[in-house]
């Protein structure tokens, strides 16, 4: 069961395990990304980057909504520094995302539109329930998804996220599994069974390899194929050296299960 929670008021944090399940709290208000929900989920986020027992994390949201976005309320008749604000603070969530050392998993129940998406596609695999869906509409609002475009056209390409971002009309779960929104749209029933699954998987490699890996595939993602390989190679040949590699390398050559240190 899912006991236990954090401190923070907008998200609970529970634990089963070696994953931490971080559940966004607001459901009377679609948990849209209030200025302080983002600070609880960064707050939140941060600890669990810092706990070595935990090897994985499910993002879930309560009620019938994954997420609605920026809080519509928030964005109503303020000034450019308050604005500023609020986009600094949901790119430094978007970022504290990609560099926790355990990949992060997006359990997706219902609709996830404008931040709620750049959420989505923002993590590190995400599993949508098929009655999922997912939009950028801002443009039917005058105010472009333009920093949810960041993690969209990284995910999903030019011609498809440009679709979204124009038309503002919602991407089914299993569209969005076909574009690479998603990894996976499965019946709602087996939602939480098959993200607890894939977090499994996820936690029982060497919890220093997968952090070596996440930070090295988001480090170069961006970089043109020469400068990315000339890195790739750097991080191999410390990979190599980790006391987990030569451990995993012996147990493989042994014909045994790997014992994992973490280091």
């Amino acid at each position: 069961a899912r006991q236990g929670k954090g401190k923070l008021m907008n998200i609970q944090i529970s634990r089963v395990g070696p994953v931490a399940i971080v559940t966004l709290n607001r459901p009377e208000r679609r948990n849209a990304l209030s200025l302080e929900l983002m600070l609880d989920l960064i707050a939140g986020l941060d600890d669990i980057g810092r706990n070595c027992e935990i090897r994985a994390v499910i993002l879930a949201a309560a009620g019938n909504v994954f997420c609605s976005g920026h809080d519509l309320g928030q964005l109503a008749g303020r000034d450019i520094n308050e604005y500023r604000q609020i986009f600094d603070v949901c790119t430094e969530l978007m970022q504290k995302l990609q560099s926790i050392p355990q990949p992060v998993i997006a359990e997706v129940q219902g609709i996830a539109t404008a931040a709620g998406c750049q959420l989505v596609a923002t993590c590190d695999l995400a599993i949508a329930s098929e009655e999922a869906a997912f939009a950028t509409p801002g443009v039917k609002i005058g105010l472009f998804c333009t920093t949810p475009m960041v993690a969209l056209t990284r995910a999903i390409g030019r011609k498809r996220a440009m679709q979204m971002l124009l038309t503002g009309e919602l991407v089914p779960a299993r569209t969005a599994a076909e574009w690479g929104l998603i990894n996976q749209a499965v019946p709602a029933a087996e939602l939480q069974s098959a993200t607890r699954g894939l977090a499994e998987k996820v936690a029982a490699a060497s919890s220093l390899v997968v952090a070596i890996g996440k930070q090295a595939f988001y480090t170069q993602i961006d970089l043109d194929q020469q400068k990315a390989y000339a890195y790739a190679k750097e991080v191999m040949s410390m990979n190599a050296l980790a006391a987990d590699a030569q451990e995993g390398t012996a147990a493989f050559l042994g014909k045994r299960a790997p014992c994992w240190s973490g280091r």
